[in-house]
């Protein structure tokens, strides 16, 4: 029904300009409706894109969400400006006594380094342990979800011999409220170096595959009845996030493919297709209703 954002958050106009309902700490409270308290991690370096990114998707649901943006106090974000995170942002010192419905860790340019060698390792792993009391169901995206899949259960990330990045068709492995109304394939965005081995993933009791793909592997996994749940894509990626990336990468001498699936007949010229923006409402109108909601009771 709506999101509550801070005033002048630059998504604000965007998600007004996509008929999303947007409340801010300016707007008259006429809500009766308890709104869902959401935390999202922002460790993306465009933090702006990945705010309204993710803020569509919340907002886009039937539920009342109330978002609270919080950044890495260890790291220094070289691609947003200070005023911008002291404006809109919070950290963990400021939340740590909270509790949450949900969180969501969003994925992050550091698959190279060691999970220790990042510089906010430290204070990550204090959040994602916090998580286990303070928060109702936490949402892994990405190098998120390798992290938290390495703090919570010792699953070690792998590299793999080429870059996966495209849209790629993936399937339900198995009946979960996550993924209600899913039927047949779905499309997810793909950007990354390593990936988690199923096997592994398999040895421990404690978690469960929910999704996979033939190209790209482990798709969700979830563990204590949907309270951790590990997505390695990008459902929130906009419709030119992968485009912008590849020419990132041209213009830079990166070795790069065409993103698989994406542009029409794989040329760059043509306007990408936007086919994974239905299933990933979908996703995250399932995880705030089943998962993040004070009335869920859900068996994953």
């Amino acid at each position: 029904m709506s999101i509550k954002i801070p005033h002048n958050l630059p998504a604000v106009q965007t998600l007004l300009a996509e008929n999303i309902c947007v409340v801010t700490e300016t707007s008259p409270d006429e809500q009766t409706v308890r709104s869902l308290r959401i935390a999202l991690l922002n460790l993306m370096p465009k933090k702006i894109q990945t705010e309204t990114q993710f803020a569509r998707l919340l907002g886009g649901t039937p539920l009342h969400v109330e978002l609270t943006l919080l950044h890495a106090q260890s790291h220094f974000s070289k691609n947003v400006s200070q005023e911008h995170l002291h404006s809109f942002y919070q950290t963990f010192e400021d939340v740590k006594t909270q509790s949450f419905d949900g969180l969501i860790i969003t994925g992050a340019p550091v698959e190279h380094l060691a999970f220790e060698d990042v510089d906010y390792w430290q204070e990550l792993s204090t959040i994602m342990e916090w998580s286990k009391t303070h928060v109702r169901s936490t949402l892994y995206i990405c190098w998120g979800a390798q992290a938290g899949l390495y703090y919570h259960y010792g699953i070690q990330k792998h590299g793999v011999p080429e870059k996966m990045f495209g849209i790629f068709p993936h399937r339900v492995e198995k009946c979960s409220k996550l993924f209600e109304g899913f039927e047949g394939e779905f499309m997810v965005p793909q950007s990354r170096h390593t990936t988690v081995l199923q096997e592994e993933i398999e040895r421990v009791p404690a978690l469960s595959i929910l999704s996979v793909s033939d190209k790209t592997g482990v798709y969700a996994v979830t563990a204590q009845n949907g309270k951790q749940i590990f997505i390695t894509g990008h459902s929130e990626y906009d419709e030119d996030t992968l485009k912008t990336e590849y020419l990132r990468d041209l213009s830079k001498g990166k070795p790069i493919h065409i993103p698989e699936n994406y542009f029409p007949n794989d040329d760059p010229n043509q306007a990408p297709v936007l086919s994974w923006r239905a299933p990933a409402k979908r996703l995250f109108s399932n995880w705030l209703h089943y998962f993040v909601s004070p009335n869920a009771d859900c068996d994953d």
